[in-house]
């Protein structure tokens, strides 16, 4: 008896830690770490024009590739440069859930029409494409702050009002976020959530959870609409757009990126590993 009651006891101890993990402050927190919170890691150090070259060789390539050796090797490369990059890890769920999660319903679907093991090859090798062009865009975006990104975009003759938006939207994050918050939180006030005291009911109360944020989305979407057009005066105040076609402004803005012996290193490092790859793919 007394044995069955610890079981008990544990068993509501993990649903708590499992279920308390899905609050919107987590998720909240995740997001804005990945987004501002790496600036401190090995691939956040390296010149954003060189992380945008290299993110377009492991985002383009690998789809006009077949062979398994080659992709096995590029994603090896982009699961170590996550690793660095420190990526959150609500981020990593995610994604783990949205690839494998496909490659396997496909394989399901291939042996209910007929399928059989040979199917494996293939989807493997959609896969890792799907895998290591996913991992490449995590890495470079939870890598560059708002400005190194819009800077790198600008020196490779991005016209400056599409850099700028890219880099206002990573600005503008952490106030979608609040304002979720808020809006969440007036719910709450005039809701009636279900009890959570038990299993049942903490499962009922994700699903309240759930239902909430979709209807939070269209004061989310207004409120937002209203703060950036004080936002859009601000930069009107500024000459916002006297600054976007003066080349001397340019220049002092980008005056900032410059190569290092790191970002070489990683170059060289990323194309030793590569050619490696196709070695291995002409010798196997």
């Amino acid at each position: 008896m007394e044995y069955a009651e610890t079981g008990a006891k544990r068993r509501k101890k993990l649903s708590e830690s499992i279920l308390d993990k899905f609050s919107m402050d987590f998720l909240r927190n995740q997001v804005l770490k990945n987004a501002y919170g790496n600036n401190d890691t090995v691939i956040a150090q390296l010149d954003p024009r060189i992380l945008l070259v290299w993110y377009l060789f492991l985002g383009l390539v690998p789809w006009f590739v077949q062979d398994l050796w080659f992709l096995m090797g590029c994603f090896l490369l982009v699961l170590v440069t996550t690793r660095l990059a420190r990526v959150a890890g609500l981020v990593l769920v995610l994604f783990a859930v949205g690839v494998f999660s496909q490659t396997g319903y496909l394989f399901l679907v291939s042996l209910l029409f007929g399928g059989d093991a040979s199917t494996v090859i293939p989807l493997l090798v959609l896969t890792l494409k799907v895998a290591t062009c996913s991992l490449a865009s995590i890495t470079v975006f939870s890598g560059l702050d708002p400005d190194r990104l819009s800077n790198g975009l600008m020196w490779y003759g991005c016209p400056e009002r599409l850099s700028f938006s890219i880099s206002y939207a990573y600005r503008i994050l952490p106030m979608l976020m609040e304002e979720f918050q808020n809006i969440l939180l007036s719910y709450r006030m005039r809701g009636n959530p279900p009890a959570h005291d038990t299993f049942g009911g903490k499962v009922r109360y994700l699903f309240y959870q759930v239902k909430v944020i979709m209807h939070a989305f269209y004061p989310l979407m207004l409120n937002t609409a209203k703060r950036s057009r004080t936002t859009v005066e601000a930069l009107e105040i500024k000459g916002y757009r006297y600054a976007a076609v003066n080349k001397e402004v340019k220049r002092l803005k980008l005056s900032t990126l410059k190569v290092t012996y790191n970002d070489l290193l990683f170059l060289a490092i990323s194309f030793f590993w590569i050619a490696l790859s196709v070695l291995a793919s002409t010798l196997f």
